[in-house]
C-alpha cells in the first residue's frame, strides 16, 4: 500500500508527465513493487469517482431507470473495468510491438494519471451537482472537460512511453479504443442506459 508521501510524489510525477516533462518519471516508482502499488491510485480516486456515479445514478433514477444503489454498483463496475482493461491489453500486446521495457512506465503513469484526472474533473462535477444549470451549459462544460482530459492523457501516455509522438499517439489511441469498447459493452450488458440512448 502506498504511503501519503508516495501518493503525493506520484501525483506530482503524473502531472509533470501531463505537461510533457519526462522528468516526471523520476518521481514514479517503476519497480515491481511500484507497479503493483500504483493500483492504489484506484482507492485514491474513489471519492472523486463516487461523485460522478452519484450524479449519473440520480439522473437515471429520476428517469425511472431503477434503484440508486444497484445503479451505483453497476457504474462502479463499469468505471473500474474501463480503467483496468486497457492496461491488461497493453501488458498483453506490448511485447509484440517492442514495448516490453515500457510496461511499468506506462502502467504506473497511467494509474496515477487516472487518479489525478478524476480529481481534476471533480470541481466541474460538483458545480453541475450543486447548481441547476441549463442542458446547453452542462453539455459545454462536459465537452470542455473531455477535451482537456484527453489532451492531458495523451501527453501523459506519450511522455511515459518515450518513443516519440507517433508511437505514443498509437498507444494512446489503442488505450482509448479499448476503454470505449469496454464502456459501451458493459453499459449495454448492465442496462445502465437504453440501447437507443447509447446509439443516439
Amino acid at each position: 500500500m502506498a504511503g501519503m508521501s508516495e501518493i503525493q510524489r506520484s501525483l506530482v510525477g503524473a502531472w509533470r508527465l501531463m505537461t510533457g516533462r519526462a522528468d516526471g518519471l523520476r518521481l514514479l516508482d517503476i519497480s515491481a513493487d511500484g507497479f503493483w502499488n500504483s493500483f492504489f491510485a484506484i482507492p485514491v480516486a474513489l471519492p472523486a469517482l463516487a461523485v460522478g456515479w452519484l450524479m449519473t445514478a440520480n439522473g437515471i433514477a429520476a428517469d425511472g431507470g431503477g434503484g440508486r444503489l444497484s445503479t451505483l454498483a453497476s457504474l462502479a463496475i463499469v468505471d473500474l473495468s474501463v480503467w483496468i482493461a486497457p492496461l491488461v491489453v497493453f501488458v498483453a500486446v506490448a511485447p509484440q510491438f517492442g514495448l516490453s521495457d515500457r510496461v511499468a512506465h506506462l502502467v504506473v503513469a497511467y494509474n496515477w494519471g487516472e487518479a489525478l484526472m478524476n480529481w481534476l474533473a471533480l470541481p466541474v462535477a460538483l458545480f453541475l451537482l450543486v447548481f441547476d444549470v441549463g442542458q446547453q451549459t452542462s453539455d459545454a462544460l462536459m465537452l470542455f472537460l473531455f477535451i482537456l482530459l484527453t489532451v492531458l492523457g495523451w501527453r501523459l501516455v506519450t511522455t511515459a512511453i518515450g518513443r516519440g509522438a507517433g508511437v505514443g499517439s498509437a498507444v494512446f489511441a489503442g488505450l482509448f479504443v479499448v476503454s470505449l469498447v469496454v464502456l459501451i459493452t458493459l453499459e449495454r450488458l448492465m442496462g445502465i442506459f437504453p440501447a437507443d440512448q447509447l446509439a443516439g
